[in-house]
């Protein structure tokens, strides 16, 4: 059950819950981002990709950036139906799975291969594909855990300035925020001084902008999930009196 609640700083009726409720899809939708996040991180970051685009020519991109931005779709959804809090637990569970799966990757790499022609190729392998350096993997780590809470805070924010209307212009503008930090801080702590500093800023750069545009193609699939969503758990919570720390496990 929800009850209203004015909203002094904007002057309008919000609703907010009078106790937390058991959310029927909420498991869902966090289980899908955590495997969203833990897939484009250790499988699509391993391959360098490239495209022939019309008057930019070929353009070489990480091929994770065709599925690491669903996180943030999925970011989005969270907030601006169950609210910052619940986003927040989620990135948390996230930020775990991702720390835990470079641990394990380190492990399992480092075990000594058993005898035979297979083992060894199967090691190089997994040595290419999973033997980050530790730079990278903190990087990406920190990168999205930074990156998915400005996201969520900008939105839940704009939310409430806004009145809950112009949900397109919301998720674009929390995504072109959280993107930007995501992609400053991962390039910076991975390649700085390893790279020419022209190639961090220039690398980031087109990252950047091909997270966000991806974030752009999918605002209409976010518009029917966040619909189906709200409809279904009765809820459109407004972050009226949140705690934003981000340290918080809370709900």
């Amino acid at each position: 059950m929800m009850t209203e609640q004015e909203n002094p700083s904007t002057k309008s009726t919000v609703e907010t819950p009078s106790s937390k409720k058991a959310f029927k899809y909420y498991d869902l939708m966090l289980v899908a981002f955590v495997t969203v996040l833990i897939c484009s991180n250790l499988i699509g970051a391993g391959k360098a990709a490239q495209i022939e685009l019309p008057y930019l020519g070929t353009m070489i991109f990480g091929a994770g950036i065709l599925f690491f931005p669903i996180s943030y779709a999925f970011g989005d959804i969270l907030t601006e139906v169950y609210g910052y809090a619940y986003d927040r637990r989620a990135v948390w569970c996230g930020f775990a799975a991702l720390v835990f799966a470079a641990f394990m990757s380190q492990v399992v790499i480092h075990l000594t291969p058993a005898p035979g022609e297979y083992n060894s190729h199967l090691q190089e392998g997994l040595e290419s594909v999973f033997g980050n350096t530790w730079r990278i993997v903190f990087g990406s780590i920190i990168a999205f855990w930074s990156g998915s809470l400005v996201n969520a805070y900008v939105l839940a924010k704009m939310k409430i300035y806004f009145k809950g209307k112009h949900l397109w212009f919301r998720m674009i503008g929390s995504t072109a925020c959280g993107e930007l930090v995501d992609s400053s801080l991962f390039y910076m702590l991975a390649f700085y001084a390893i790279w020419p500093i022209e190639q961090v800023i220039q690398v980031a750069i087109v990252q950047y902008v091909l997270k966000t545009s991806w974030e752009i193609l999918a605002v209409p699939f976010t518009y029917k999930i966040v619909a189906f969503l709200k409809k279904k758990e009765n809820e459109d919570y407004y972050d009226v009196q949140t705690n934003f720390s981000p340290f918080k496990l809370k709900i």
